[in-house]
């Protein structure tokens, strides 16, 4: 058990050595790097979710994933946006009436377009510093429930939707997620705020935590362990953006309205 838990955490380290560089590379050179590596991170998240989820037309409920997704992240419109994403779900919604797991295919277009969309918003809203920060923070809270996890057990955060979680994984990533954002706000020059950002990394901690839960709720209901087995020691795209597609929107609604009228 050890053994394996070990080999799994080398796995882990190198394919994070390997995409880390990647993402952050993609974030400092910015347009068109940032929205390809999104699209393409689309693209793979349509092609698990029509595989995950049981149907008979998954090449056709992928391609409308994607293109929801090509226009949330590469055409920069709106109107465009919510005219796909509306066209989209309808279209899903029609194709999928035999299909035993309808709703889950109609929530795959939302869900992946605007999980992901967010993060190109956010990085346009907001620029490199912010979103990288924010990109840090949900990997550390990754890191800090896994080893955490791992090395405390104790009670389970939510046993019956992912058997593996625990209280203690949920309080060392956000631990971890705050020492990061403190981190990040004195090698950036922005100690004075450093409080404010740990307060609201801390915050995406419990969000991207939700995020990680609902994922591990969907896969349960489809009998899954891993959305797919294309990230080695990682498992798949999804599971390991789940947290940052889902507190994305969050964190791009807080920085566009409520910072603003802070």
């Amino acid at each position: 058990m050890e053994k394996t838990r070990l080999s799994s955490l080398l796995k882990r380290t190198v394919t994070s050595l390997i995409l880390a560089p990647t993402v952050i590379g993609c974030l400092y050179v910015g347009y068109p790097f940032i929205q390809m590596l999104v699209f393409l991170a689309g693209a793979l998240l349509a092609w698990e979710w029509a595989r995950m989820v049981p149907n008979s037309r998954g090449a056709s409920y992928a391609t409308i994933y994607t293109f929801v997704v090509g226009v949330a992240v590469l055409l920069g419109s709106w109107f465009a946006f919510f005219v796909s994403l509306f066209i989209g779900m309808l279209v899903v919604l029609v194709k999928s009436k035999s299909e035993t797991r309808k709703k889950l295919l109609i929530l795959g277009v939302p869900y992946i377009s605007i999980g992901l969309g967010a993060i190109v918003w956010l990085y346009e809203l907001v620029g490199f510093a912010v979103t990288l920060w924010f990109v840090l923070v949900v990997w550390a809270v990754d890191v800090g429930g896994y080893v955490v996890g791992c090395s405390l057990k104790g009670p389970k955060l939510a046993p019956k939707i992912s058997p593996n979680k625990t209280w203690s994984g949920l309080i060392g990533g956000m631990l971890f997620s705050i020492g990061i954002s403190y981190a990040f706000c004195w090698y950036v020059g922005a100690w004075p705020h450093a409080l404010y950002y740990g307060m609201l990394a801390a915050m995406i901690a419990i969000i991207a935590q939700i995020g990680d839960l609902i994922e591990s709720a969907i896969k349960r209901s489809l009998n899954l362990k891993d959305s797919s087995d294309l990230i080695p020691g990682h498992g798949g795209i999804f599971d390991r953006v789940d947290g940052l597609i889902f507190a994305a929107p969050i964190v791009y609604i807080f920085f566009r309205y409520i910072l603003f009228l802070i």
